[in-house]
C-alpha cells in the first residue's frame, strides 16, 4: 500500500466505489478506518443512501478517493415518513411507494384504497411475476388499511427500519394498506 493511499484514507473523505460485477461509480463517504489482523488497512465506506458500512481494503482498485473531506453525515434515526426514495421502498407506482417483505407481505403507503390497489397489483405483476389477474384481484381483497409508524434502526441492526402499529391521532402515523402473504 502506498503512503498516498494511507494519507487519503481519512474519515470524512468522499469516495466512489464500484462493485466488481457492476462498474457504476457509487458515491459515498469514509466513516472509519481499521487495520485488519493481517495488517491491511481497511476503510469503512457508507455509500450514499445506505445505512451500513462496507469494509474495503484502502487500496482496492474499485475505490476512488475524491478531494472533498468533510463531516460524516449522521444517520437519520427515529420515526420517518417513507417515500419512493426510502430504503426498502424500491418499487412505486403513480407516486405510491410499495415495499414487499421477504415473507411475501406487502405495504402500499397511501390512504387511497384505489391507488393502493393499483400500486400493489402493478408490483405483483412486475416484481413478483404474477400473471393471473384473478389471483391479483383475490389478493387485493385481503388488503387492510392500517395506521403505522416507520422507525429507522441503528446502523448494524438486522433491519433498516421497523413498521409498528400506531393510532390514527399519532402525529407520526402513516396510513398504509397492508397485504398479508
Amino acid at each position: 500500500m502506498t503512503t498516498q493511499t494511507t494519507e487519503k484514507a481519512v474519515v470524512g473523505r468522499r469516495v466512489t466505489y464500484s462493485y466488481t460485477s457492476d462498474k457504476t461509480q457509487r458515491p459515498g463517504v469514509i466513516t472509519g478506518t481499521e487495520t485488519a489482523t493481517n495488517g491491511v488497512l481497511l476503510v469503512m465506506v457508507r455509500l450514499d443512501g445506505a445505512r451500513s458500512n462496507m469494509h474495503v481494503p484502502a487500496d482496492h482498485e474499485n475505490l476512488i478517493y475524491l478531494e472533498e473531506v468533510g463531516p460524516v453525515p449522521e444517520l437519520p434515526m427515529g420515526r420517518f415518513h417513507p417515500s419512493t426514495t426510502s430504503l426498502g421502498f424500491d418499487f412505486q407506482y403513480d407516486g405510491v411507494p410499495v415495499c414487499g417483505f421477504e415473507d411475501g407481505d406487502a405495504v402500499a403507503v397511501t390512504s387511497d384504497r384505489a391507488r393502493a390497489e393499483a400500486a400493489v397489483a402493478t408490483w405483483m405483476r412486475e416484481s413478483e411475476g404474477v400473471e393471473d389477474e384473478h389471483t391479483i384481484r383475490e389478493s387485493l381483497g385481503w388488503m387492510k388499511p392500517q395506521w403505522v409508524v416507520f422507525e429507522w434502526e441503528p446502523e448494524d441492526a438486522e433491519c433498516v427500519w421497523l413498521m409498528n402499529p400506531a393510532a390514527e391521532g399519532d402525529d407520526q402515523a402513516v396510513h398504509i394498506y397492508y397485504l398479508p402473504a
